[in-house]
């Protein structure tokens, strides 16, 4: 089902085409390149490295998949606006109306798209707008009343993925070899199960603090366990992950494992091996890496056998080891909170698949 190929981050996107209105630039083209000195101001030597120094700044405000995400929407409604015969610029909020209408009900034979979809391709929108120097105004009634009726008719509760429950997490590891790359991947997956992890924090990490430009995080391990320090979403946390009662199942055991037998002791904790996965490579592993390897190990493992194997890959994704932690860490929820670095509890309990469904019966407190 899964080639057995591994990619780097780096690794460059198939090419598209010159004539989607600088759509193959996340920044479309008016991105952090284009910050300059003023006009009025004369340029030096010292100016010009402050204007790299802001651009390189600028490119770290959102993530690379924000980016690639943004740009595919701009690509989208600039091939729509010239089908059309409208223009892309400035922003229209009539055409926006329209143009998210034709999302949710397309007039071409397309599938509609999901509601929270296209509330991401108008936040995509806005931030292309933006970086063009215009200002969508998402409050105007062209955008507004339309996206209203659009979430009032069309809206459905959230589709979440199934939750890596441990008895689960215990067969997709059970299902890897004992070579290189399955040393890598165990602890991949033992790691992120136990740190509640997104895909992309798992394989940012560095052994060390400022190993790499890239990094997002790095780790210490301690005789307690492994201390990571993550670079998140809301800002720089700690996730504290404890040693396993066993050292099969001990995420702190297996990246010591896969650290001291790949030879790695600088830069990415998580690279590439050779094909005969003898050999650590120095090349850091994309976060795609992740989402497969969950697949893969499920269809390995023969979970939810019960089901065609295309549902079954369609239940799991990356996101599915943290809310197999939330879900099975038997805790105060605020510590499954904080371990998650979630704003609010309402956040962490969307994560808590069933976790807490009919603890408290309230007709029976009521006296039913």
């Amino acid at each position: 089902m899964f080639k057995n190929t591994e990619k780097s981050s780096s690794e460059p996107a198939n090419a598209s085409s010159p004539n989607e209105d600088d759509a193959r630039d996340p920044h479309g083209g008016r991105g952090p390149e284009s910050l300059t000195l003023p006009d009025l101001v004369a340029g030096s030597g010292t100016l010009d490295r402050l204007v790299e120094t802001a651009r390189d700044y600028a490119k770290q405000a959102a993530s690379e998949n924000t980016l690639k995400a943004y740009a595919k929407d701009w690509a989208h409604f600039a091939r729509w606006c010239r089908l059309k015969g409208a223009e892309s610029m400035p922003p229209s909020p009539e055409m926006i109306g329209l143009y998210l209408a034709d999302l949710a009900a397309p007039t071409n034979g397309s599938p509609a798209l999901s509601v929270s979809t296209i509330d991401r391709r108008l936040s995509g929108l806005a931030w292309n707008y933006a970086q063009r120097g215009f200002t969508l105004d998402r409050k105007n009634r062209h955008i507004a009343t339309v996206l209203a009726g659009i979430k009032r008719r069309h809206a459905r509760p959230p589709v979440q993925k199934e939750a890596i429950l441990p008895e689960d997490i215990l067969a997709m590891v059970a299902s890897l070899p004992f070579d290189l790359r399955g040393l890598r991947d165990r602890a991949i997956l033992l790691l992120g199960y136990a740190g509640g992890l997104r895909r992309s924090e798992i394989v940012s990490l560095d052994v060390g603090k400022d190993d790499t430009l890239d990094s997002g995080g790095w780790i210490e391990i301690l005789e307690d366990g492994a201390l990571l320090t993550l670079n998140a979403k809301t800002g720089w946390r700690e996730v504290e992950i404890g040693r396993g009662s066993s050292s099969q199942t001990c995420p702190v055991h297996a990246l010591e494992q896969w650290l001291h037998f790949a030879k790695i002791d600088f830069g990415p904790v998580f690279v590439r091996a050779t094909r005969d996965g003898k050999n650590a490579l120095k090349a850091r592993l994309s976060d795609k890496h992740v989402a497969r390897l969950i697949k893969q190990t499920v269809l390995d493992a023969g979970l939810r056998s019960e089901l065609t194997e295309k549902e079954r890959l369609a239940l799991f994704s990356g996101h599915s080891l943290r809310a197999g932690l939330a879900s099975s860490a038997d805790v105060d929820e605020r510590f499954v909170q904080k371990h998650l670095g979630h704003a609010s509890a309402e956040m962490t309990r969307r994560y808590q698949r069933r976790r807490d469904r009919f603890r408290v019966n309230l007709t029976k407190a009521a006296g039913l």
